[in-house]
């Protein structure tokens, strides 16, 4: 309802103002219409003039005619000689009504400042009315923390709730101990730790945990995110984070949730405002208040952020945030279990195999499973189908990896033959090299994201790290398609410029990051991870010289040369293979793993 009364506001509040505007004006000139001497004189000389009201002013012979005409109208004029004009109506017989000194109404002198004072305060109460949402004017309360407060028992969120992070909700676990039992440890002298930072990529559950941390111990839960303190006004921030703490201390034990903590706790001296500037402030406080409140008090700040390469050392020692939880992609069994919590109100097939999708979305998160599922749901509901089966996921898989496939899309013969036979390059180099593959699906339908084909590899389990073997297949994967094109049709294409982006970067990590090239050595030269900051450095300077930066180059382009040398080779020796392939993707468009292997 006081969504309406806010339209219904912005509606009124300029008619009144008009209105109260009009009826001042209206006063001001009454129903007169003022006209010249000239025809004054000629309108009383022939007739037409009923009656003249007079208004001398007081000190000067001036004076205003109210004049009233026979056929009902009426007119204003003002003169310099009231009493020449009084003498010629008299001569023509035209009555004359002499007022006395007219003197403006306290009406009439207030009526223009009331007007813009109503209009003001109607715009004022409106602005506040909705800044506020509902909630009172939030104008006056600027400075006002805008956490969100959940008391016990609202939260209905608990670690059962959270799959595939086993150690992780362990570790948390003991945070929950310690709101619901702080004497405990306080008897053997522990200190309760002050904060817990979540670490992590996008989508991988750590709001959800902080979420479940809460619920589970049953304490006063206070959540708001990094860019909510900060603000253009500057000490706004700084007020923000002075009023949350007074608020979680009046409510302890309780849990203060910062999500994306990044955008408030950026190193400082990195901005063009230098010390000033409002974030800076806002961190500074942060600092303050995290060091204010004494330990043991039942006060826990919990904060997640995926760029913990950016935060100030000062926040991150012990003290601060005393646990640093990492929370990555969950592992085949994680991905599971994540699944089957998402299928809890979804209508499954027989079919579907949870553990077989668990297997394909290799480095998928907990936030890409959920959406896998939900995309399936979405086809089958488009499918007039209660139920979602094997085939939906596998859609929907294709759909969130690769982009929608464009089945309307005009390619012409030339071009999807082309495409077949890059794709059979990748799918021949997927299935020969043990390191990578083996192939899911091989397709020549164009996608979403400009692919004119994919081929989709199927991991065989999860890994923790890669090695220098796998790596150098990888680079000849990448350019199967490629070397395809050159020895079919004896030309290339501009469809392998992703895949030659993607070899370079890992030949070039090969060198600079891992220490994988002889000629350059166990040294790293890898400039990713040095952040640049406008205030701190104006320009990005290297770590190594020029005669480095050549040998980089020259050791990068050696592996590339060397990895394609291979590929080319096992695709000439299963020419045939490749050839085999070609025609089954222009017969299919589109081929599965059974099918690959069966060419072979």
């Amino acid at each position: 309802m006081k969504k309406k009364t806010h339209g219904l506001g912005i509606f009124f509040v300029p008619i009144i103002f008009l209105l109260l505007f009009g009826i001042y004006l209206e006063m001001a000139k009454g129903n007169a219409r003022a006209y010249t001497r000239a025809q004054f004189k000629a309108d009383v000389a022939e007739g037409r003039v009923l009656q003249v009201e007079i208004e001398p002013n007081e000190q000067t012979p001036s004076g205003k005619l109210n004049i009233e005409f026979k056929d009902g109208t009426d007119a204003v004029l003002y003169v310099a000689d009231v009493e020449a004009m009084e003498t010629m109506l008299e001569e023509n017989n035209v009555p004359v009504l002499r007022d006395n000194i007219p003197q403006d109404t306290w009406f009439k002198l207030v009526l223009p400042a009331l007007i813009v004072f109503v209009g003001v305060i109607f715009v004022m109460m409106l602005a506040n009315n909705q800044s506020g949402g509902g909630g009172g004017s939030r104008m006056m309360n600027f400075g006002r923390s805008r956490a969100k407060l959940s008391i016990g028992g609202m939260n209905k969120i608990t670690l059962k709730d959270v799959a595939g992070l086993k150690e992780e909700k362990e570790e948390l676990e003991e945070i929950v101990e310690f709101l619901r039992e702080p004497d405990k440890f306080v008897k053997v002298g522990a200190r309760i730790p002050k904060g817990v930072l979540l670490e992590g990529p996008p989508g991988t559950g750590k709001t959800l945990l902080a979420k479940a941390i809460a619920g589970e111990a049953n304490v006063p839960f206070f959540s708001i995110s990094g860019s909510d303190f900060v603000e253009m006004y500057v000490g706004v921030g700084a007020s923000r984070v002075r009023d949350l703490f007074e608020e979680a201390k009046k409510n302890h034990p309780c849990i203060v949730f910062i999500d994306e903590i990044d955008a408030v706790a950026r190193k400082r001296g990195t901005g063009m405002g230098g010390g000033h500037d409002e974030r800076e402030q806002t961190l500074n406080q942060l600092l303050v208040e995290m060091d204010g409140f004494g330990e043991n008090e039942g006060i826990i700040v919990l904060a997640a952020t995926n760029r913990v390469d950016i935060l100030d050392p000062a926040i991150m020692r012990p003290g601060r945030f005393d646990r640093k939880i990492a929370i990555g992609a969950p592992d085949v069994g994680g991905r599971e279990d994540i699944l089957k919590i998402h299928a809890q109100n979804k209508p499954l097939a027989e079919d579907v195999d949870l553990g077989h999708i668990a297997q394909t979305t290799s480095g998928f998160t907990g936030a890409d499973l959920e959406n896998l599922l939900n995309e399936s749901a979405i086809i089958a509901a488009k499918s007039d189908r209660a139920y979602i089966n094997q085939e939906d996921i596998k859609k929907a898989f294709i759909k969130t990896g690769i982009g929608t496939e464009k089945k309307s899309r005009i390619i012409s013969d030339k071009e999807k033959k082309i495409t077949a036979y890059h794709e059979a390059g990748h799918a021949v180099l997927y299935h020969v090299l043990p390191d990578v593959g083996p192939v899911y699906t091989v397709s020549i339908i164009p996608t979403g994201q400009g692919a004119a084909g994919y081929t989709m590899p199927l991991p065989a389990k999860d890994e923790m790290f890669l090695t220098r073997g796998k790596m150098l297949h990888q680079i000849m994967v990448s350019l199967g398609g490629r070397i395809a094109e050159e020895l079919i049709f004896d030309d290339i294409t501009t469809g392998a410029s992703s895949d030659i982006k993607k070899a370079t970067e890992v030949a070039r990590k090969m060198v600079t990051r891992y220490g994988m090239s002889a000629n350059i050595g166990v040294i790293n030269y890898d400039e990713e991870g040095d952040d640049v900051f406008i205030g701190r450095d104006l320009a990005h300077t290297r770590n190594h010289s020029e005669l480095v930066a050549g040998k980089i180059d020259a050791e990068v382009k050696s592996i590339v040369d060397e990895c394609y040398a291979k590929a080319k080779a096992i695709i000439t020796e299963n020419e045939e293979v490749l050839h085999k392939c070609a025609d089954l993707l222009l017969e299919k468009e589109r081929i599965t793993m059974a099918e690959f292997e069966a060419l072979f």
